[in-house]
């Protein structure tokens, strides 16, 4: 989206990023705003792309994530063709919940989720290290997260 947003906008990403299930009605009243304007926002941030969804917060616990890790990839060459490969290759796994392609020391950055450390030394060994384009996988756990979420202010007011 190559306007900014308005001061409403920007609140009606910050509340719906914080709670996307409310309703139109409940976010309206939050924002000081008929309903109907706000439907009329919420139509225009998601056909624009600046909302482009909304996701549950699922407690990993419950599915059986005992361990979460962040987990640093550099592959032994950077090429566009190795890339998008591994990229498409870790959106196959499992226990791959988010990944990211790096500028940088690391070409890739995967957040997983594991039961064990047992499971994370196999998928380690057993999915990243045995691909013949990684040259160094490192792991780091994660003890807590945090979310940060009210959006940083892009209204330019």
């Amino acid at each position: 989206m190559s306007e900014r947003l308005d001061r409403i906008d920007a609140r009606i990403v910050a509340e719906l990023a914080n709670e996307g299930r409310q309703s139109n009605k409940e976010l309206a009243a939050k924002i000081d705003l008929a309903p109907s304007s706000c439907l009329e926002r919420v139509r225009r941030l998601r056909a624009t792309g600046v909302l482009r969804g909304f996701h549950a917060d699922v407690d990993p616990e419950a599915l059986g994530i005992g361990i979460q890790a962040m987990v640093a990839i550099r592959l032994h060459q950077h090429s566009a063709e190795l890339a998008r490969g591994f990229l498409d290759y870790a959106r196959t796994l499992p226990e791959v919940l988010w990944a990211a392609h790096l500028a940088g020391e690391n070409d890739y950055l995967l957040q997983v989720g594991v039961h064990d450390v047992a499971h994370l030394r196999d998928f380690t060994l057993d999915r990243l290290t045995a691909r013949d384009e990684v040259a160094h996988v490192e792991t780091a756990l994660i003890f807590e997260q945090a979310r940060r979420w009210e959006p940083p202010d892009y209204s330019g007011r």
